[in-house]
């Protein structure tokens, strides 16, 4: 069993209220203080699930820098006032940089119960397949 320190849980929880406030801010119309809060409440629950050390070398690989530049430049832009197109750029460096652990994510989804059979319907299976890298070549 793995041990999750108290740290750890805190950062679960700031990174919980991150999203549900960047929730917020896109439901109440791209409010930019909703989304500023959750950006860094989000960020902050990161650091302190896997530590700082690891998020620096997460953020600051080579071959990440442009998710990186996009991600950060996406939470400047929402910070200056412009969420329409902070939140789009977020987006963007978000899919750059987390886009190895999407087929971990949708494999693992596929072998949850309810989730699984929803996955496998004939229109989401085809998009899940690309997602996660599967071929259908028959051999």
């Amino acid at each position: 069993m793995i041990q999750i320190t108290d740290t750890q849980k805190i950062g679960v929880g700031f990174a919980a209220f991150g999203v549900t406030f960047i929730f917020l801010g896109v439901i109440l119309f791209f409010d930019k203080g909703l989304l500023a809060i959750g950006n860094i409440l989000f960020l902050a629950g990161l650091a302190f699930v896997v530590g700082l050390e690891r998020t620096f070398r997460f953020f600051f690989q080579r071959h990440k820098w442009k998710g990186t530049g996009a991600f950060f430049g996406g939470i400047l832009t929402v910070l200056f006032g412009w969420p329409l197109i902070g939140m789009c750029v977020e987006i963007y460096g978000f899919v750059v940089l987390f886009s190895g652990f999407f087929p971990v994510a949708v494999n693992f989804l596929r072998r949850m119960p309810v989730i699984g059979q929803l996955l496998s319907l004939p229109f989401i299976s085809g998009y899940m397949d690309r997602i996660a890298g599967d071929s259908k070549m028959n051999v």
